[in-house]
């Protein structure tokens, strides 16, 4: 999948006849990293990737396969198991596919003992209801655990971090606006 993103990347700069430093300019990356990304010799955050798609004024759909869905229904055999740089979680879309989509729905499975990603935030709103095991929300520096049958909900421009404190895996269902596949 990182050959394919970095193709893409390097296709989308030429496309828009733009050189490494133009493409440095707009996403704050450098020179350097970038061309590393496009060799494929660089692993890649999902923020960088989103610094890149707003360069583009792309979706992050774009760098990615959609998983066949049949529109409305998202059958168990069509749900594959893919994993993001910088994060051991392992993620599912579940989400439909039709073009009025707003909402993005994920299945995240979060190693024992592991932090989900970096502290962030980004335009939209979360929702996240812990399934199995437990997970630490931090949002804006205050600690929020949310067990097993419990739920959180925030606007994502909070910074934000999820943690998982506990010695198993903790499976939960996130749903974000707006679309981020």
């Amino acid at each position: 999948m990182i050959g394919e993103i970095s193709q893409k990347i390097h296709n989308l700069r030429k496309k828009n006849n733009l050189t490494l430093k133009d493409l440095s300019k707009k996403t704050g990356l450098s020179v350097s990293f970038l061309s590393q990304i496009e060799n494929g010799s660089s692993s890649l955050a999902i923020t960088s990737l989103k610094k890149i798609a707003d360069a583009f004024n792309v979706n992050m759909s774009y760098f990615f396969k959609a998983p066949e869905t049949h529109n409305f229904l998202v059958k168990i055999n069509e749900q594959k198991i893919f994993k993001m740089e910088g994060s051991n979680s392992k993620f599912i879309r579940i989400s439909g596919n039709f073009p009025s989509r707003t909402l993005e729905s994920m299945l995240i499975i979060i190693p024992p003992e592991q932090t989900h990603g970096s502290t962030f935030n980004h335009p939209g709103e979360e929702f996240v209801y812990v399934l199995e095991g437990g997970l630490v929300v931090t949002l804006d520096g205050r600690e929020y655990f949310v067990e097993a049958g419990n739920c959180i909900q925030y606007p994502s421009t909070i910074i934000h971090s999820w943690r998982n404190p506990m010695k198993q895996a903790a499976k939960l269902i996130s749903i974000t606006t707006p679309l981020i596949f």
